[in-house]
């Protein structure tokens, strides 16, 4: 019986298909052929040859096993055939695998899949393999935050833009990818500021336009700005925020980096503010006041914008070389300002990596809580 078996599937092993095509391993997709054993309760496909030589053979072997309420199962084995000098390739059992049900078949599917994909990397490492079934990403239990940043470094690929425009995607999952997409910007960003300074950029118009795209650093209760400038004739600020809770406006005035922030003085031993600051507060208590009666009830040609008791922000100068007592004075000085705060630039880059710390995906499961009053104050 073993005799006839092995003739039987050496027959098929050799035989080309009805269409003259031999199934083999290569990488062209030929029809497959689906037929009844004399028994009509299993059914067979062509054998797929992954090695063949002069003196062995290693074929794939599909069958279909029908049960009794119709449903049928594949199974599959790895078939070893070695030459015999009469009866031609030959069935070796000992080096031949067993039958592996569907389950199992999948399972040696998905990891040949798997490892398949990493086979070109060259570097050492973890890799994120998603499992992709009928056209759905079965991201399992891994953080889909975590799938979403792996996947970000394709995302520039014009081709994969161009499917996902057209591709539904979770719900779950297209919060991730927002997520993800905005912590990358913000990186970006606080890494743009970073070497303007260090390259010792001065332009106000350079950071006023920086600070217009990225109003998130100044603290997350401030997401958006406002396109309006003018708030009345001769008034004209630099840039205005809308708070995210109340909707209340408030003020941000820039001035260059290489100006200083707080001068010394001798005979009193303390820290005052510089002549360039004071000219600034100055300038902004006039803007406050303005600001308020002009939009107390909303701006006459725009009445969305609404200041009630604004309050303003102004950077100026570095304060990347201070020493623990002058950031102190500054701390001091600020607190005694009402409605005013003074900011260096590199205060503002300190507040914008610590909220991109805040953000950004955690080991643990805890978050901080940040609310529209919370702010560093300086």
């Amino acid at each position: 019986m073993q005799y006839r078996r092995s003739v039987v599937l050496s027959h098929i092993l050799n035989r080309r298909t009805t269409t003259g095509n031999l199934v083999n391993s290569d990488d062209t997709l030929l029809t497959i052929s689906k037929k009844s054993a004399n028994s009509g309760q299993v059914k067979y496909s062509d054998p797929v040859i992954i090695r063949d030589n002069s003196q062995t053979r290693i074929a794939i072997v599909p069958n279909y096993i029908t049960h009794s309420d119709g449903t049928q199962e594949l199974k599959l084995k790895l078939v070893t055939y070695t030459k015999n000098k009469q009866l031609g390739f030959v069935v070796n059992e000992e080096k031949s695998s067993p039958w592996l049900d569907e389950t199992e078949a999948r399972l040696l599917l998905n990891a040949l899949n798997a490892h398949m994909a990493v086979t070109h990397e060259s570097q050492d490492g973890n890799f994120l393999v998603i499992k992709i079934d009928e056209g759905v990403a079965q991201i399992g239990a891994h953080d889909p935050s975590k799938v979403a940043q792996a996947l970000t470094s394709v995302l520039g690929q014009k081709e994969i833009v161009k499917h996902l425009q057209n591709t539904e995607l979770s719900a779950e999952l297209m919060k991730s990818f927002r997520t993800v997409i905005k912590l990358t910007e913000m990186r970006s960003a606080v890494t743009e500021l970073r070497e303007k300074l260090q390259q010792g950029e001065v332009s106000e118009a350079v950071y006023q336009d920086w600070c217009e795209k990225h109003t998130w650093a100044f603290g997350n209760a401030y997401i958006i700005r406002d396109n309006v400038r003018s708030i009345s004739t001769g008034d004209k600020l630099d840039i205005i925020l809308p708070k995210v809770i109340s909707g209340y406006r408030d003020i941000v005035e820039l001035k260059r980096p290489d100006k200083t922030v707080l001068a010394w003085d001798e005979t009193h031993n303390n820290y005052y503010f510089a002549s360039e600051v004071s000219k600034a507060i100055g300038q902004c208590h006039r803007y406050l006041d303005v600001f308020h009666e002009e939009a107390a009830k909303g701006l006459r040609d725009h009445p969305e914008v609404v200041a009630y008791h604004p309050r303003a922000i102004i950077i100026i100068g570095r304060s990347n070389d201070w020493s623990e007592a002058k950031q102190k004075a500054l701390h001091g000085l600020n607190c005694r300002l009402s409605n005013i705060t003074i900011m260096a630039y590199d205060h503002l880059l300190a507040q914008g990596e610590r909220l991109l710390e805040m953000l950004a995906p955690r080991q643990d499961t805890t978050h901080d809580i940040i609310t529209e009053e919370d702010e560093i104050v300086f």
